[in-house]
């Protein structure tokens, strides 16, 4: 006959409410109540195990002791109908082998870095783990949809993260995720009971603690940084309103290199450059602007239409580089409330020269383009030829300027001074030179702005990008431009300039506008994605198919990377893009590069 603390239709080895470890089906009397499972019966009247405070631990193990046993390592841990023994060894390992409670500590640390919540649920706070669960399921679902907009719509992921609204929003979820992991990976620790492992595991948990939480918790701090500075970075230097709309199916966008250097006359743009891209594809044309182009004439709907009817030819001092001085100074007041009115000019000027419409423009400070390469790390570019650092004559003086070194031949890695020097320097090179040097190193900069560049400089890269960059574009076109520029990797960069090679060293003096929008709408007509562009090495010559009635030579630009083969219309009565006799104008060896 059992006592009133004896279990029913077991073995009694004698000790009020202990039963024989071996037997499935257990019932208990009081005081553990009715119960399948004796842990049952100790949770109930202590609550679960991670809520103890350390006053009642030594109670509940003795407890347990009383109920179950201690099990030997080399035993397995009995079955009860309801809970699997793996259960019981998650919610107290001190009655599992050496070689089990390893695995325990291995299974709640790695369950929380890939199901954050997951070792609360098994062993901990299962309130607190069915709450990181769902954050868990809906940031996994969160991410999804990210990746599935950056591989097929970016243009809303990139409003998100740049938004001054809802950047800000992102940013505080960040934060408060990696605090949240952070807390999870901490109790995960906790629960695993480093006091009962070996000093050996003890170490490899605890050590791996701390790089998951560095990796995840300091992961997603660390996007969060990114995010806050892009969005500085974005609202600094871009403008608001609505985003652009392509025209012809194409984006045109002027770039211009600010020189205000301490031997110039105020300011003047020392390189122009439109940037004309596909909308569809995304393939991106370069269409360079001597500085020296004469004669520019302004569209009918831009207000300097009215101030040069017949085009800027106010003198041999008005070239297109002039425009930007001679507005800001002299004819502000035409562009009416315009930020920039030089830079308002300069873009009609580049409309009316290519027969294009451009839209916005990027100031570029020549100042600050040093410290921009060298937030990027330098660029590398193949010098075909020798280039003096320094030289040129002082506008101020009218004295030569000292020459202070040079650039030599060959691969070279350049830093922010000597980039500079390389895309600026006029000692012994043409404007067409220069110009072409320009070009590789922006071909260069495009290049070498991979991802890893990117992230890994960003900050640095970002914080001169605010001191070198101006523009008008809007915020609201960032996403569309930065959709279209990945899909531009897919596309060689096409070359066009209105001067040699493609043209003779006459043509910038005496150009003949109508043929230059006729030769521009057919590089444009090619550069659609399509691939009837195709490249050339730098510096050859081939026949191409005849375009707008004429016969056409086909020059390469000069040695940029990814440079395109396009028609150079003859003319009578010399050749543009020849010497006057038929042979090709070619570039000299300062004005020849690539990119490696």
């Amino acid at each position: 006959m059992t006592g009133p603390h004896e279990p029913r239709n077991s073995e009694y080895d004698g000790r009020p409410g202990r039963a024989s470890r071996h037997r499935d089906d257990l019932r208990f009397e009081e005081p553990y109540g009715r119960y399948d499972d004796p842990y049952d019966a100790v949770d109930d009247e202590f609550g679960e195990f991670d809520e103890f405070g350390e006053d009642r631990g030594d109670e509940f193990e003795d407890r347990y002791d009383d109920v179950v046993g201690e099990v030997g390592a080399d035993e397995n841990i009995p079955r009860f109908n309801r809970v699997a023994s793996w259960h019981n060894a998650l919610v107290n390992p001190r009655f599992t082998s050496p070689q089990a409670r390893n695995k325990r500590a291995a299974l709640l640390l790695g369950g929380t870095l890939l199901v954050p919540g997951s070792a609360q649920v098994s062993a901990g706070n299962r309130r607190l783990g069915r709450v990181a669960l769902v954050v868990t399921v809906v940031c996994w679902l969160l991410l999804l949809l990210t990746l599935l907009s950056a591989l097929f719509w970016r243009t809303p992921l990139i409003f998100l993260t740049t938004n001054g609204l809802t950047s800000p929003v992102v940013s505080i979820a960040l934060v408060a995720l990696a605090i949240g992991w952070g807390v999870l990976f901490l109790d995960a620790l906790r629960l695993a009971r480093p006091g009962l492992l070996s000093s050996k595991a003890r170490t490899v948990a605890i050590v791996s603690t701390i790089v998951a939480m560095v990796v995840t918790s300091g992961g997603l701090g660390y996007t969060a940084h990114l995010l806050n500075v892009t969005r500085s970075t974005v609202g600094e230097i871009f403008g608001g309103g609505l985003p652009f709309r392509p025209v012809d199916g194409r984006y045109n966008i002027m770039l211009m290199g600010a020189d205000a250097g301490a031997d110039r006359v105020g300011l003047r743009p020392d390189s122009m450059t439109v940037l004309s891209i596909d909308a569809k594809s995304g393939q991106t044309a370069t269409i360079s602007l001597p500085r020296n182009l004469q004669n520019v004439p302004f569209p009918d709907d831009s207000p300097m239409h009215d101030v040069y009817p017949d085009g800027y030819n106010c003198g041999d001092e008005c070239l297109l580089n002039a425009v930007y001085t001679d507005v800001t100074e002299n004819h502000a007041d035409v562009y009416g409330d315009a930020e920039d009115p030089g830079a308002e000019a300069m873009m009609d000027a580049a409309s009316g020269a290519l027969g294009i419409d451009v839209q916005g423009y990027a100031m570029i400070d020549m100042a600050g383009f040093e410290q921009l390469i060298d937030a990027m790390g330098g660029i590398t570019i193949d010098v075909g030829g020798q280039v003096p650092i320094g030289g040129g004559t002082n506008e101020l003086t009218g004295l030569p300027n000292p020459i202070d070194g040079y650039i030599e031949p060959g691969v070279q890695h350049l830093d922010g001074y000597h980039a500079l020097w390389y895309a600026r320097s006029r000692e012994g090179a043409t404007d067409y030179d220069r110009q072409a040097r320009q070009r590789c190193v922006q071909t260069a900069m495009l290049k070498q702005l991979n991802p890893v560049n990117v992230v890994s400089k960003f900050e640095d890269m970002a914080a001169a990008g605010t001191q070198v960059v101006r523009t008008d574009i809007p915020q609201s076109s960032i996403g569309s431009f930065v959709d279209l520029a990945v899909q531009a990797q897919d596309y060689e960069l096409v070359g066009y300039a209105a001067g040699p090679p493609y043209y003779d060293a006459m043509f910038p003096t005496y150009p003949d506008y109508d043929q230059l929008h006729a030769d521009v709408a057919e590089m444009l007509a090619n550069a659609d994605g399509s691939g009837d562009a195709q490249p050339t090495p730098a510096g050859g010559a081939s026949t191409a198919a005849q375009g707008s009635g004429s016969t056409g030579t086909t020059l390469a630009l000069g040695g940029g990377l990814g440079s395109q083969a396009l028609p150079v219309t003859r003319t009578e009565p010399g050749v543009p893009g020849t010497d006057g006799t038929g042979a090709p104008t070619e570039l000299s060896e300062n004005g020849t590069c690539s990119v490696p």
